[in-house]
């Protein structure tokens, strides 16, 4: 990861790139995406920047000892945290023991979420967390002697995932940071860190992509026509996780409109036969997938409602989604839209909290009966 890998984000690349070159590096910074836009890469390619022995006016070397050891990830005062699945039977339940996963999977993402990271790691139902074991691990690696960099670096992916006595330590190692140490911490729910952690570090909102850069981007990349490119790059809306799926509709969001055209289908003929055996059918696909597919509901129900608008510039359906809303679009309305969000919002919370899928979803399917009728 470097910054020439980055997609767009010219402006976050040169405040980072003057910060080093003035050596004015904030101890503690804190970058901020809604999920596709590159804050990771950003951060990783920030700190390979501050270590790269002979690096240029806009990019790290590549070729230096420190830019080597950052290729495979294997920088020894490079440090990583990020959410597991403890496993106690497989003695996992620090985020070193899945440091060999870990380097696997940023070789093959440049750009990634929580979702691929779940699947990579094999987590099944469990909820990847930063735990309170990993504390001492973040203390412990922050008291190493730095070996040969110019400064010790604490990538932190997700910190709105850490417990809380995790998060308290790290707290106290940004107020009192050893020498040389850089701890940068990339979020996409910054208002879910504690707010001491919030205050004390510089934060980089790293706004989603502009839609001529994701475009050149998939030329570049993927070969596509101008024409598809820009279509792709509006639904993407600065996503580039978003952008990629587009290309050819992945079999993740095939899955999740089939099961929200089932879902309200069954909730409209009152089929509480299929009620049923949709919420069965939902309860084995996995906490994380179940929640994301109650996010996906959400971001359709509002889609659909828009339409109403017939302004295309305000739409982000993909065309298998546009084709169902001109049959369903007229069933949401300003009388029920507001609500079914808020059904949906209030069931993907239930399932964050481990409450019976099955219960959950044969509930919301039930609820949404009375509010389509409206």
């Amino acid at each position: 990861m470097y910054f020439r890998d980055v997609i767009g984000q010219q402006e976050v690349k040169r405040r980072l790139i003057e910060t080093a070159q003035r050596e004015a590096i904030p101890h503690a910074q804190l970058f901020c995406e809604q999920g596709g836009a590159g804050a990771y890469p950003l951060a990783f390619a920030y700190a390979r920047y501050l270590n790269c022995t002979d690096r240029s006016d806009t990019d790290a070397c590549g070729h230096c000892p420190s830019c080597v050891k950052y290729d495979v990830f294997a920088h020894p005062d490079l440090h990583f945290i990020f959410p597991i699945a403890a496993k106690k039977e497989k003695k996992k339940e620090v985020c070193d023991d899945y440091l060999p996963e870990w380097r696997s999977f940023l070789k093959g993402h440049l750009y990634f979420g929580l979702d691929n990271w779940v699947e990579a790691m094999d987590a099944g139902n469990t909820q990847p967390l930063i735990y309170s074991k990993e504390s001492d691990e973040i203390v412990r690696k922050l008291g190493l002697k730095i070996y040969e960099a110019a400064y010790r670096i604490l990538l932190v992916w997700l910190p709105e995932k850490m417990h809380d006595t995790c998060a308290n330590k790290l707290l106290k190692m940004i107020e009192e940071p050893p020498a040389n140490t850089v701890i940068l911490m990339v979020s996409e729910a910054p208002d879910m860190i504690l707010g001491t952690i919030q205050s004390r570090a510089q934060r980089m909102n790293v706004r989603p992509i502009a839609e001529e850069d994701l475009a050149k981007a998939m030329i570049d990349r993927y070969s596509l026509t101008a024409d598809d490119a820009a279509w792709i790059a509006h639904l993407a809306n600065g996503n580039w996780l978003k952008a990629v799926e587009g290309i050819s509709l992945s079999e993740e969001k095939t899955f999740f409109l089939d099961q929200f055209k089932g879902m309200m289908r069954n909730s409209w003929s009152r089929n509480v036969k299929g009620m049923k055996t949709m919420a069965d059918l939902l309860a084995g696909i996995g906490t994380e997938r179940q929640k994301n597919f109650l996010s996906y509901c959400q971001q359709l129900v509002r889609e659909n409602f828009m339409s109403h608008f017939q302004l295309p510039e305000l739409n982000y359906m993909n065309r298998d989604e546009a084709t169902f809303a001109q049959k369903f679009a007229p069933y949401i309305n300003e009388r029920n839209v507001l609500e079914l969000v808020e059904e949906l919002s209030r069931a993907e919370l239930h399932i964050e909290r481990n409450v019976s899928a099955r219960m959950v979803f044969f509930d919301l399917s039930l609820r949404i009966t009375v509010l389509l009728k409206r």
